[in-house]
């Protein structure tokens, strides 16, 4: 009985939905009383420079590559998402991956979960380990895997959950046990399919969360970039001098988008996991579905995983359809509402075929 109610109702069982989350996203860094002006909206700053009250003598801002008011107003809506003391943002996820990977050096090995984004599998495969950084693949959804897999070389663990595109879940939790026994071992989660409304990371023991804000977190298709959290004083510290060094950072407009987009971000999440649901139970009932991988789904094989760290799931469904690849993109060009396009997370349904 228990299963069949189970199998009615796949949302039970979800952690509660984190406090204010709503509120937060509205006000948190959009005070007005930080404006002459008392805006209710955070104005869009697109100044370069600011005057200085004498040789190093600032109010708080001195050029925007090293910080400007709007993406300030982003960076501190973020970290309270995240329950996080701090957040930085770049110019696009890739560009925070880039600055993460830059608190290594030559010689330090990264372990990265098997199946990642294919923009993160390419940087670390063909950039990061050319510039001379060890990076090996692990299937972190096996703890056993990942265990063994830590040398004395290992300074950066990088996992993605769900993953792209088969959407496992890793334990967050469990990886962060293990990491946290070596000393000077980062755990780095990239938390960009749950978005900060399903997920978070760092209160499940991971010492950075990162997103394409590309995807939900800004939830438009109009805006490239990359989000990184952090709770320690001195790793913030490390990485916030790498984004003014490296400079790969996003324009004030893209900043004030990003953050508008935050205000329904709860709004959306809701709506996507209850459309995914139905999408997702739709076609696991269709003959001419082979499979259906959705973490909303008691039939996903690390459901109970999912349940305990996760608040809800996203609008991510991957399936396989029955036959030949040839039936797939006869399947993709007859679709009506949904777009053959890359990328997700936006208002819009988007199909492809990776």
């Amino acid at each position: 009985m228990q299963d069949q109610e189970q199998r009615q109702c796949p949302t039970q069982g979800y952690l509660e939905a984190f406090k204010h989350f709503a509120t937060e996203a509205i006000h948190t860094g959009q005070e007005p009383e930080q404006w002459n002006s008392m805006a209710v909206v955070p104005p869009i700053s697109l100044s370069t420079t600011f005057k200085q009250h004498g040789p190093g003598e600032h109010a708080g801002y001195e050029y925007s590559r090293s910080g400007n008011p709007t993406r300030n107003c982003l960076e501190k809506a973020v970290a309270a998402l995240d329950g996080a003391k701090y957040c930085l943002a770049y110019a696009s996820g890739l560009a925070a991956t880039l600055n993460i990977a830059h608190l290594l050096k030559a010689g330090d090995q990264i372990i990265c979960t098997s199946d990642v984004y294919g923009g993160t599998n390419r940087y670390f495969r063909r950039i990061a380990a050319e510039m001379g950084l060890k990076v090996i693949f692990v299937d972190c959804s096996d703890l056993k895997c990942l265990e063994a897999a830590i040398t004395p070389e290992t300074k950066l663990v990088w996992i993605e959950t769900p993953t792209n595109p088969t959407l496992t879940v890793i334990d967050i939790q469990g990886c962060a046990e293990i990491v946290h026994k070596h000393q000077d071992l980062i755990l780095a989660v990239d938390n960009t399919f749950m978005s900060a409304y399903f997920q978070r990371p760092l209160a499940l023991g991971a010492d950075i969360c990162m997103y394409s804000a590309t995807k939900y977190m800004n939830g438009h298709s109009d805006v490239v970039m990359g989000l990184v959290s952090v709770n320690c004083e001195k790793l913030y510290e490390r990485l916030k001098f790498l984004q003014n060094a490296l400079g790969a950072i996003p324009s004030p407009f893209d900043c004030y988008l990003c953050n508008r987009g935050l205000k329904t971000l709860a709004l959306r999440m809701k709506q996507h996991f209850h459309n995914a649901l139905a999408v997702a139970m739709f076609l696991e009932r269709d003959p001419r579905v082979d499979k259906v991988l959705f973490p909303g789904l008691p039939s996903h094989a690390q459901y109970e995983i999912t349940q305990r760290q996760c608040t809800g799931v996203p609008g991510m469904v991957t399936f396989y359809i029955k036959g030949s690849l040839e039936h797939a993109k006869t399947f993709l060009k007859s679709l009506k509402l949904f777009a053959l396009a890359e990328s997700l997370g936006g208002y819009e349904s988007l199909a492809e075929h990776p």
